[in-house]
């Protein structure tokens, strides 16, 4: 009994250790324990999550360090995205990512404000040479931030193979404490066939769950269904010391005792994941903010997380026979939750019927189509949307144009036109087209303005319009006054602002000299480090300029004093 026990426990450990990497020797970035705010292949807007977030203790200011030797490959500031990130490529071929840093340590710092003040300007990407900038493991190389698209501060980390596509950090030895099994909120069956119906509807139907008689199990209530249907399931995981709702690892399928579907979060490339619009319900996201992920491939689909897929997932039912069919669902820690759904083949009358508005617009995805009205035309480039359907393109009571709706999903840009001839030479210089935000106020959808036609080139259908802004930023000083001695400050810092079409650019000088301001956009918020330029006079004359989306500028001027170093 003991050599069974010991032989069972012996490939159990063996099959789950074929998901680590064992040719990378590599440590933690962060020396605090590791919590995780989101996980990989985790389940965001129009994107796979392509690292892990670790929580910071709601703090700026940890050590990151490399986690193998190797040299730094990459640095790439910006405003959004990843706000300030190195890159470091290790002689394993692996890469490893550091996002919304605070800053870099001393000598990558100053590596990087040269080349700033060369270029005169903060956003900027670097690629130094192999011998140039070169870390040892362990080394630090930053400190963690919250710059950048980040909601607060952490580390977003990242492990890239040779390829550049993003691999899960957790094959490479980061541990994180997880005992708890996944939860699954909803199960839901989708018919994929013109004749399919569940419980005498075409709709999608929600299941009903009640707990199953093994620990973390369910069972949904008995279903009747005929023709080509489809499950999908919403879930999330927690780890042990946070409550934050992450992402699964895999979900599996099983027909019969047969497994006819999976995908796993071990890896995937940039290219492919925008096609997460494919793996999720995307118009029930856009309708009531609920990820269903789909245990099924539609044919648009074109992810490489998939294995063991029998008919795309697709339960074919035929009347009179009965199935059951298994979802299981699991973290990386091999944490499980199953879900078992009883389906009878039975053939029903389709009572509940989903609707469909036809319109004179029938999109076809593997067709390019030009469509007009009124003085807003729609180029849609073939292959742009996922699956085949009709397109509304009207002007509602306040003379905006309705490109659709936002509940479809774009694969690639469309381009949006509008006439704008009967508008003056000087009213065209203040327009921008528009889109309305979530919380329905206009927002700068980038322009393109030639002769009497403006463009704007998007991947989302929604409300758009012309706004005009003559309205130039507001530019407000925070810790300084005009003609005073600010010796005691570190920092300069002025806040910006536009009431309308948004801040474009910047540019700062003091005594003539070009200046690094960083800009937070969250805060609306440049700063200037008085310890970049050595100045030799007490008088400084500040100068900026602040630039909108349609060219209005204001030209802010001060004069300070501080004391000179010897």
């Amino acid at each position: 009994m003991y050599r069974l026990f010991f032989i069972f426990i012996f490939f159990f450990s063996q099959a789950f250790s074929q998901n680590k990497i064992t040719n990378a020797d590599f440590r933690s970035p962060l020396n605090i324990p590791i919590i995780l705010s989101g996980t990989f292949g985790e389940l965001r807007s129009n994107h796979f999550h392509s690292g892990i977030d670790i929580k910071t203790k709601q703090k700026e200011g940890f050590e990151v360090f490399a986690i193998g030797n190797g040299h730094i490959s990459r640095i790439k500031i910006q405003h959004w995205g990843f706000g300030k990130a190195l890159y470091v490529t290790h002689s394993n071929g692996y890469t490893s990512v550091y996002a919304h840093l605070k800053k870099l340590a001393p000598k990558l710092e100053a590596y990087l404000k040269k080349q700033q003040y060369n270029k005169e300007s903060y956003a900027i990407q670097l690629y130094p040479k192999p011998t140039e900038l070169v870390v040892k493991k362990g080394e630090v190389i930053a400190y963690s931030g919250n710059s950048g698209s980040s909601g607060g501060p952490h580390l977003h980390f990242e492990i890239r193979d040779a390829a550049a596509k993003p691999m899960n950090p957790m094959l490479f030895g980061i541990e994180v404490k997880d005992s708890h099994n996944p939860t699954v909120n909803a199960v839901f069956a989708y018919t994929l066939s013109e004749d399919a119906q569940v419980n005498a509807s075409n709709k999608i139907v929600q299941l009903q769950l009640k707990k199953g008689k093994e620990k973390n199990s369910y069972t949904a209530a008995k279903i009747y269904a005929s023709g080509e249907i489809g499950l999908g399931i919403n879930s999330y995981d927690r780890q042990d010391l946070a409550v934050n709702k992450n992402g699964v690892y895999q979900v599996e399928s099983f027909v019969n005792g047969t497994k006819n579907f999976s995908y796993t979060f071990n890896k995937f490339s940039f290219g492919e994941s925008r096609y997460i619009n494919t793996l999720i319900d995307y118009a029930r996201f856009k309708k009531v903010k609920q990820r269903v992920q789909r245990c099924f491939v539609t044919a648009a689909n074109k992810l490489s997380i998939y294995d063991n897929v029998v008919n795309n997932g697709r339960i074919q039912i035929e009347e009179g026979k009965e199935y059951t069919v298994v979802l299981k669902v699991k973290d990386f820690k091999n944490n499980m939750t199953t879900i078992t759904v009883p389906i009878v083949g039975k053939k029903q009358k389709i009572t509940k019927k989903r609707k469909e508005t036809v319109t004179k617009n029938l999109i076809t995805r593997n067709t390019e189509h030009s469509i007009k009205e009124g003085n807003v035309s729609v180029y849609i480039p073939k292959n742009t949307f996922y699956e085949d359907f009709y397109f509304d393109l009207s002007k509602d009571k306040k003379g905006r144009y309705n490109i659709h709706n936002d509940k479809v999903a774009a694969h690639k840009n469309f381009v949006i036109s509008f006439d704008v001839s009967k508008y003056s030479a000087k009213d065209r210089k203040k327009l921008f087209i528009a889109s309305l935000n979530r919380k329905k106020k206009p927002a700068y959808s980038s322009t393109k303005k030639k002769g009497s036609t403006f463009t704007t080139s998007t991947k989302n259908l929604g409300t758009y319009f012309l706004a005009k802004d003559s309205v130039p930023p507001k530019v407000k000083p925070v810790n300084f006054a005009k003609d005073k001695w600010i010796s005691s400050k570190k920092y300069l810092k002025i806040r910006v602002s536009d009431d309308l079409s948004g801040v474009r650019s910047f540019r700062g000088t003091i005594n003539g000299k070009w200046i690094l301001l960083e800009y937070d956009p969250k805060k609306g918020m440049l700063t200037y480090n008085f310890n970049d330029i050595i100045f030799t006079e007490a008088k400084h004359n500040l100068k900026l300029i602040v630039t909108d989306n349609v060219g209005n500028n204001t030209t802010f001027t001060s004069i300070f004093y501080r004391k000179t170093k010897n």
